[in-house]
Parts: C-alpha cells; sequence; structure tokens
C-alpha cells in the first residue's frame, strides 16, 4: 500500500508513511519526547524507555513473516510529529487481532489532522491484510479528544480497565475500544 496517498492538505502540510530502519533515531526522539509530556497517555514510563538505544525499536517497523507489524510515521518537511503502531500476537488463535499501540502527536500539530491521518493509513493498511479481522486499542479514560477521534473512526467501547496504570500516587483507567475490519 501506499501511504503516500494519505497525504492530507492542512494547517500543517504531512505525509504518512511506513518507518523504516533509518527512522529509528527520529522515531525515538518522538517517543521520548511524548513519554516525557504526556506520562499519563502510555502504559511505558519514561525513565526505561529513555534507556533504550534506537534500535530497540526496529521489531515495532517490521517483524520477517508479518505484515500485520507496523509502524507509521506523520512526516513534516524532515521532522516526525507522529506515528502509530500496529502489532499482533504470535499465538495461533489470537493472530486475526490487531493491536493499535503508541499512537503519538507532538503537542505542536495536534488538533491539525495529524491523527485521523495517521490512523486512517493504520486501519487502511490493516484492511489489506486478509488476517486481520478485527482492531483493537486502549486508551486513557480521560483523554476525551483521542476517544472521539477513536469514535469518529469506527472504533466502539467494549470495556474499561480501572486502575490500568498508576502515574505517581494517581490511578487512571483505560477504555478497550475495537473495530472489526470484516
Amino acid at each position: 500500500m501506499n501511504f503516500a496517498s494519505f497525504k492530507r492538505t492542512m494547517a500543517l502540510e504531512v505525509s504518512v508513511r511506513r518507518l523504516v530502519a533509518d527512522d529509528a533515531v527520529a522515531y525515538k526522539r518522538l517517543r521520548d519526547d511524548m513519554l516525557d509530556g504526556f506520562p499519563d497517555a502510555f502504559t511505558s514510563d519514561a525513565d526505561t524507555e529513555r534507556s533504550k538505544p534506537a534500535t530497540a525499536y526496529l521489531p515495532r517497523f517490521a517483524m520477517p513473516g508479518d505484515a500485520a507489524r507496523f509502524t507509521l510515521g506523520a512526516w513534516s518537511t524532515d521532522r516526525l510529529v507522529g506515528a502509530i503502531s500496529c502489532e499482533r500476537d504470535e499465538r495461533v488463535k489470537v493472530r486475526h487481532i490487531g493491536h493499535i499501540v503508541g499512537m503519538m502527536v507532538r503537542p505542536q500539530t495536534q488538533g491539525q489532522g495529524v491523527g485521523r491521518a495517521l490512523l486512517k493509513a493504520c486501519i487502511a493498511h490493516a484492511c489489506t491484510l486478509p488476517e486481520i479481522e478485527l482492531l483493537t486499542l486502549s486508551v486513557t479514560s480521560s483523554n476525551a479528544s483521542a476517544i472521539a477521534l477513536y469514535e469518529k473512526s469506527g472504533f466502539t467501547r467494549y470495556g474499561q480497565l480501572p486502575q490500568a496504570i498508576k502515574v505517581g500516587g494517581e490511578y487512571l483507567g483505560k477504555d478497550l475500544m475495537m473495530m472489526p475490519l470484516r
């Protein structure tokens, strides 16, 4: 699939494409910045992730023999301003489920359609994979704008995990959402 087809004209022009090994440093920089700035949005913590080398994220970009593992990036000129990943479990009984993880958009570009473009491209690519029948994701329950984006894109809430993450001394719930593709 050509992700360039999801290039949009917005207040900010972005091009969405699959990330490759050469993008690992830019991805790590984006991820570290987002984990630092939004600790309530991610299950990973900034301190642990910061110590990892950029190459640690290469399995998110692609896994030989598994087309359902990929990461897309939104680029504004030569700067990575957002990313989204799709993963799946190796176990045979659940390989039909793709899991959207690591959705992130730099604060300066939020509200300009970057997240929508990333999500649209991710869903479109997942739809080309006959083995993926269902997409899931989790989102911090207090993140109303992200929940609205997911709902507008066709995701429905099927549950909530209260106390899913603990940031400092505060517990936060995660809404569990799904979208059937077939």
